[in-house]
């Protein structure tokens, strides 16, 4: 988006809230930028009038390149669910503005590594499960093999041709049609229930009492793989963590899943795998992503991401021997050829 639409669009947001009247009593001229994500969203934080509410946020989410309409169904699904998500004060769909609660600045990244991580994460896998539990068919849209595939497509069309300015032959598309058909075998094999698909520490935020983790970016959701977000969560592209930590995490969620009798499967070891192999497909996703934020959108910033997410697919690759050629190939682009190991230790079954 242009400096001159930016300027545009946000006149024509301070005339839409202005025309919203006294009912949310917002005082117009304190207006400023609250965050910006991967998208062509915008979101502003305007101060209130109202105890209960003392500021909220407005979503510029212009057309034709965003739709609101699947922010306010999801919005409406996820409450419905029992977990907390910001409620739509004012809509006009149309135009692309939203007015919604103000969750505050308070990211579960911000509160990486202190002491309260644990109660925060258990909080974050109680609302995962009861977000699943209320999975219904038909509610969402599938994430089916076509979507799947296609994220898949970014890490060779985004990273590796783009970013890393390297044409796959014949033996390097060979090694990724094999891969690409290994990991979408798998995750179209699980379990299916309610996807947010960024479930992870910048789109989870603190808040106070039981209301804990207030959600955001819930816009794509689908129905699909069972471990999708767990992984999301556990293999973050933007904090890492320890694995024993990652292991006591998902067994919690596991268990918890199998008392609520979502399809999980009944060994933990196969559950473990099938969360390895899905997060597989979103590393190499994430890669493709980052990469297309920075040399389609000028979003240069997501490349100091990259290495995590790198290591973390690397890792992965390492482990099985399914995976032995695609690990090979990553090793031969970041590194030549040569005096890497072939295989990573690590926790498997």
């Amino acid at each position: 988006m242009t400096p001159s639409s930016q300027d545009t669009r946000l006149a024509e947001l301070r005339g839409w809230l202005a025309s919203l009247g006294p009912d949310h009593g917002l005082a117009l001229d304190t207006i400023r930028p609250a965050s910006d994500d991967a998208s062509f969203r915008r979101y502003f934080r305007i101060d209130a009038a109202h105890a209960s509410a003392p500021s909220l946020i407005a979503m510029d989410a212009p057309p034709p390149m965003e739709d609101c309409r699947p922010f306010v169904h999801a919005a409406r699904v996820f409450a419905g669910a029992g977990v907390s998500v910001p409620a739509v004060r004012a809509a006009d769909l149309e135009r692309g503005f939203l007015l919604l609660d103000d969750f505050g600045s308070t990211t579960y990244l911000s509160q990486a590594g202190t002491g309260e991580t644990g109660a925060l994460y258990r909080d974050a896998l109680d609302a995962l499960l009861a977000l699943q539990a209320a999975s219904r068919p038909g509610v969402f849209p599938d994430y089916d093999r076509t979507l799947l595939e296609r994220e898949l497509r970014l890490f060779p069309d985004w990273y590796l041709a783009r970013h890393r300015g390297i044409t796959p032959g014949p033996a390097m598309r060979a090694t990724l049609a094999t891969t690409f058909e290994r990991l979408l075998a798998n995750n179209l094999a699980q379990g299916r229930v309610y996807v947010h698909r960024d479930y992870h520490s910048r789109n989870l935020m603190v808040l106070e009492g039981d209301a804990n983790p207030g959600i955001l970016d819930f816009q794509d959701a689908v129905c699909g793989p069972v471990s999708y977000d767990l992984v999301s969560l556990l293999r973050d592209a933007y904090v890492a963590w320890p694995e024993e930590r990652q292991l006591d995490w998902a067994a919690r969620y596991w268990e918890g899943a199998r008392r609520r009798a979502l399809p999980v499967p009944a060994a933990f070891d196969v559950f473990y795998r099938d969360l390895e192999w899905m997060g597989l497909q979103r590393h190499l996703k994430v890669l493709g992503i980052f990469a297309r934020l920075c040399h389609r959108d000028g979003k240069d910033r997501y490349l100091a991401d990259m290495p995590l997410v790198l290591d973390q697919a690397l890792r992965c690759a390492r482990r099985y021997g399914e995976f032995d050629a695609l690990a090979r190939l990553i090793e031969d682009v970041e590194h030549g050829v040569g005096g890497a190991p072939a295989r990573a230790t690590g926790h498997t079954f």
